[in-house]
């Protein structure tokens, strides 16, 4: 394999090394992230499972035992997209255009078609799902597509230092988050970085237990649970069980679902167990990775799309009947629970304040017998409206199998938030502390379940330690400051007219 000459040692160089290959790809007719960030998907994703095999292969067999590659000659990134594979070689040596006919006519479909082999193993099934969406390259050119996978070709172990493959990880996220923004198309794939983080902390999964995301978009909240996991993660058997039976999601648009795969295998779960089609109709698109997948789940870790309408064919799954997405997936994580397991939710305000439709209310209060809803932040406005959504949002953490008794929530809605001002950690550091014995201060405050009742199940949070300022200020006060003012907008005019201007 190639040596480069030099290392990529730090994560802005790895970054701009990336941003080198997504600029060729811009100027070969993948013009937008929404087109550039999937083709980039499926290349990076052989260039790096083609290195795992080779470690794989070697580790094994300093074990004694055998190793069966996913792909085989020709289809192995080694064989035709290294500077110095044999295929590569053999095609270039041909006529001009046989690199790309092999691409689109053969590797392409043969990759797509893996699944179907008899004996598939669970790892050729991912591979075959990484190439669901893609009929051909859209790269313009067969020499634009060779520079980009020389590119791609150099972030290799030999070339990235492993202490920065977590960071390739981070930078494949940068470009999904390019995806999600505003104007984009892509909002609904995306929840913020930060907003995950303090969720994956607060419901805290172990490992042992399974993690599920019913709608999971490009897979953070599953990434995210994985690195906290990972964490605690001390003999063979704990890194097993996460990278194999662990992580479960659903995930509908045909355009993410190959960019959740490859961005849980880039963060080292070997089978991450997603299931192509529409959670609340049931409609299965490709079930043949959730076959393993458990009956009730542990943890569930979701972000529900924001003002979604669903037809009749999702309603009849569901006791309450509602076209609202979001209180159609409320129903479908409590039900996908086990008794003492764990949620964390993002949720829209509307659900939590609307008190004149019946499933909404209905679903609410299902909610607060068979679970109990022990915290509820609600968020500063805009946190999500760079993934598109300008929706106020509030996180629920509740556990089920025991009724809720009260509420305690924790208010950040004062918060201004801004693309150049995000929400970050720093900003829940008050509320971690207060968390654990649900304390109150001036955000935080608790409601009994009575009170919710009374309500009708409006369970906003609206802080009653909010300190408004008031203008003390008389109005003879006020005239003469407004007067001061006015005398010294006169004066300056004075001067500036005297200088002619």
């Amino acid at each position: 394999m190639r040596k480069n000459s030099h290392k990529i040692t730090t994560p802005q160089s790895l970054n701009a090394y990336i941003k080198g290959i997504c600029d060729i790809m811009r100027r070969s007719g993948r013009a937008g992230a929404l087109q550039y960030v999937p083709e980039l998907t499926w290349m990076l994703f052989l260039r790096i499972l083609d290195e795992k095999e080779e470690i794989e292969v070697e580790y094994t067999k300093a074990l004694g035992r055998e190793f069966i590659p996913s792909l085989q000659y020709p289809y192995r990134w080694r064989d035709w997209a290294a500077p110095d594979g044999e295929k590569r070689k053999e095609l270039q040596e041909g006529t001009f255009g046989r690199f790309m006919s092999f691409v689109d006519g053969d590797l392409l479909p043969t990759l797509k078609k893996l699944k179907d082999k008899p004996g598939a193993t669970p790892r050729q099934k991912v591979v075959s799902q990484v190439f669901s969406s893609f009929e051909k390259t859209g790269i313009d050119t067969e020499r634009n597509l060779l520079d980009i996978l020389d590119k791609i070709h150099e972030l290799s172990l030999e070339q990235v230092e492993e202490t920065h493959m977590f960071t390739l990880s981070q930078v494949y996220e940068g470009l999904i988050q390019k995806m999600g923004e505003k104007n984009n198309d892509g909002g609904q794939f995306f929840t913020p970085r930060e907003v995950i983080r303090v969720m994956v902390k607060v419901i805290d999964p172990k490992i042992g237990e399974t993690v599920y995301d019913p709608c999971c978009g490009t897979g953070g909240f599953l990434a995210q649970a994985y690195l906290h996991m990972n964490k605690n993660a001390t003999i063979a058997d704990d890194i097993e069980t996460l990278k194999i039976r662990t992580f479960y999601g659903r995930e509908k648009e045909n355009l993410v679902y190959p960019i959740v795969l490859a961005n849980l295998v880039l963060h080292e779960i070997d089978e991450p167990h997603i299931w192509h089609g529409n959670t609340l109709t049931g409609h299965e698109v490709y079930g043949g990775l959730f076959q393993s997948a458990p009956v009730l789940f542990d943890v569930v870790l979701t972000n529900p799309p924001f003002g979604g309408k669903e037809g009749k064919d999702a309603r009849t799954h569901f006791a309450y009947k509602t076209s609202s997405t979001q209180v159609l997936f409320l129903q479908h994580v409590i039900d996908n629970l086990k008794n003492s397991g764990r949620c964390g939710i993002v949720m829209d305000e509307g659900v939590l304040f609307r008190t004149n439709e019946k499933a909404f209310v209905q679903t609410k209060r299902k909610l607060l017998s068979e679970c109990n809803l022990y915290c509820i932040v609600s968020l500063p406005p805009k946190v999500f409206l760079n993934a598109g959504a300008a929706s106020k949002t509030n996180l629920l953490f509740f556990t089920k199998g025991e009724q809720t008794k009260e509420i305690w929530y924790y208010d950040l809605s004062d918060l201004n938030v801004t693309k150049r001002q995000p929400l970050t950690m720093h900003h829940f550091e008050e509320f971690f502390k207060l968390l654990p014995e649900k304390k109150e201060s001036e955000h935080s405050w608790k409601v009994p379940i009575e009170e919710i009742e009374e309500k009708n199940y409006d369970i906003k949070a609206v802080n009653p330690n909010r300190k408004i300022e008031e203008d003390t200020r008389s109005p003879q006060e006020l005239l003469a400051i407004i007067e001061s003012q006015q005398k010294e907008i006169t004066n300056a005019l004075s001067k500036l007219k005297d200088k002619g201007l």
